[in-house]
């Protein structure tokens, strides 16, 4: 990569490389061996070995990333099993998911459809809008966007903080705030957090490229300024994770796979917003999310820690997700520095993926690989958490930002 001729050279085999992984790996997978064909739409979960359990219980999560998926890859190839893929997530989201009694979308379904947490997580809710806004940007189905409104109008109505900005964590059926917070087990019970406004942001960005209204512009860009001004720790650099209701922190460690991810999707709500302050803004936020995690996280293998704590690193594995998601924020942080140092990390991080996490003998990717390189078993391959909205996404976007490069 010392002249012209040879960036432009690897640039290419880097996004055929990117490109025949999708098509011959990722994609097929989920095409041949997700579909539930006994009692409908997807499986809910799959050992690493490939293993069914057919009585899983299905999440939402899941299911709306398989919706934004396969709409998304429609959008960028029109191949009729994409559409049919889309079309069987969309139909069971609305048949089993739909909360017809109080709107709003169910957490989680048993095999057969019936309601096993029926709490409205906004986390949850915001990846149906934005699953939504993606089936409608491929297929211009106006019902999809008439219920991604609904959705955008219950979580205004009852999860938006009117006093001090910022949306709750979680709703109980009937949309009254819940008494237990977290969205997972994991998780703190506190009223708000990063993920929720980080994923709020990601679909009220979507959703508003099919639909540039005035209110939404107004919310989305308050997200925005959440993170430049209390998202995004001043001192460190790093997206703090939970908060109480008036935004003070209350935890002090941070995920660089989330720091990274961030980077890159403030950048694409400043481009919908279309306003240079906000453009510059998040130019700022995206390089220095960046170049941290770039100094913190990133290995010489290529790979990308998993979380961190006051300028060291607590967990050393690598997970399938933020190594997806930091080859698309590198490469963005390349297109606004001309850092070539960021070119350089995307596709280190590229090839760490195909040594290590590409699952040769069973498809698909690990979800995780320990620092001598071992994959985890126990782990499994799909799950409400585990579906291919992280890589299909990245592989997308590096294919599209390389083509920018050439």
């Amino acid at each position: 990569m010392k002249s012209g001729f040879m960036l432009y050279e690897t640039i290419q085999q880097f996004s055929q490389a990117v490109r025949d992984e999708m098509e011959n790996n990722i994609i097929p997978f989920w095409l041949e061996r997700s579909v539930d064909s006994e009692y409908g739409g997807f499986i809910g979960q799959m050992s690493n070995d490939g293993t069914i359990d057919p009585t899983a219980p299905k999440g939402l999560i899941l299911n709306a990333r398989l919706l934004w998926t396969f709409s998304a890859l429609y959008r960028f190839k029109e191949d009729p099993r994409y559409r049919s893929m889309a079309r069987r997530a969309y139909d069971y989201l609305e048949t089993y998911f739909r909360d017809n009694s109080h709107g709003g979308a169910f957490w989680q379904v048993d095999f057969q459809g019936q309601p096993l947490d029926d709490k409205k997580k906004i986390y949850g809710q915001a990846f149906y809008i934005y699953a939504l806004a993606e089936y409608h940007l491929a297929f211009g189905d106006g019902q999809a966007l008439q219920l991604a409104r609904q959705l955008y109008d219950l979580i205004e109505m009852n999860s938006r903080d009117q006093i001090y900005g910022g949306y709750v964590e979680v709703c109980n059926r009937d949309w009254s705030i819940a008494e237990d917070l977290r969205l997972s087990d994991k998780d703190m019970d506190e009223k708000k957090s990063m993920n929720n406004h980080l994923h709020l942001l990601e679909a009220y960005t979507n959703f508003y490229r099919t639909r540039p209204d005035p209110q939404l512009r107004e919310r989305l860009s308050e997200v925005f300024d959440l993170f430049d001004w209390q998202i995004i720790d001043q001192a460190t650099g790093h997206l703090n994770q939970f908060f109480d209701e008036t935004w003070q922190p209350k935890s002090a460690n941070y995920t660089f796979g989330h720091d990274i991810e961030a980077s890159w999707l403030l950048c694409e709500a400043a481009e919908v917003l279309d306003d240079p302050n906000v453009r510059s803004r998040a130019q700022r936020l995206a390089l220095r999310l960046a170049r941290i995690t770039l100094a913190e996280a990133h290995d010489d293998d290529g790979g990308l820690c998993y979380e961190g704590l006051a300028g060291k690193v607590t967990d050393p594995n690598r997970e399938w997700w933020p190594l997806a998601e930091c080859v698309v924020g590198f490469l963005n942080a390349y297109e606004l520095s001309s850092d070539r140092s960021f070119l350089e990390a995307a596709q280190k991080a590229w090839n760490f993926i195909e040594k290590y996490f590409v699952d040769k003998e069973h498809g698909e990717w690990f979800w995780r690989i320990d620092p001598d390189g071992r994959a985890d078993p126990a782990e499994p391959k799909v799950s409400q958490w585990k579906s291919p909205y992280h890589n299909v996404r990245a592989c997308l976007e590096i294919i599209r930002r390389l083509s920018r490069i050439t």
